[in-house]
């Protein structure tokens, strides 16, 4: 025949010693302490620095991470100049060029030079002291870093170059405009 015990049967912690409940109170709570730092350390996201990348410029020159300009916030678009969303994205950023003077703006594509260059005449890009636009080619350096499936991609960097936001869906570009203005 099988026995039922109650719950208190088991936990009946009025059999326990002194001694014993104040070595299983200790023992409670540095696992209580040790849980809370694990969930408050997971809450904090560990800054991401820029990847080192360098790609090719249409006059053929290369420009890599190391360039950019320093105490100054980056926007990285990794783009397809043929892919419908990046076009529908690139009309709305300028749209509202204006806003984005106080970041550094890298458009890096992994399309030929040809290609580049048709886009940066179509978006005149070489009439904006702060965009630069370039291509990685085949090497697919920044596509590999990012895990990119699927395009537009926009990594937003504060000044010390750590990131701060990233898109991988459709990219409102007001909420990117806020998250800028919002950097430290």
């Amino acid at each position: 025949m099988i026995e039922k015990h109650s719950f208190n049967h088991y936990y009946n912690f009025k059999n326990y010693s002194p001694g014993f409940m104040k070595i299983k109170s200790a023992f409670f709570s540095a696992h209580l302490f040790c849980f809370s730092v694990v969930v408050l350390l997971a809450g904090e996201v560990a800054s991401q620095p820029i990847p080192q990348f360098k790609m090719y410029l249409s006059d053929k020159t290369i420009f890599s991470a190391a360039e950019l300009p320093k105490g100054k916030p980056v926007i990285l678009i990794y783009f397809d100049p043929d892919c419908d969303h990046c076009q529908i994205l690139m009309k709305e950023v300028f749209k509202k060029i204006n806003q984005f003077k106080i970041a550094e703006i890298v458009m890096v594509t992994f399309k030929s030079i040809i290609e580049l260059t048709a886009f940066e005449r179509k978006y005149n890009t070489h009439s904006y002291t702060n965009i630069i636009a370039g291509t990685e080619g085949s090497l697919f350096y920044l596509r590999n870093y990012y895990q990119l499936v699927k395009m537009p991609f926009i990594a937003l960097y504060d000044k010390n170059k750590n990131l701060s936001y990233s898109y991988r869906q459709e990219t409102p570009v007001d909420d990117l405009i806020k998250r800028l203005k919002n950097l430290r």
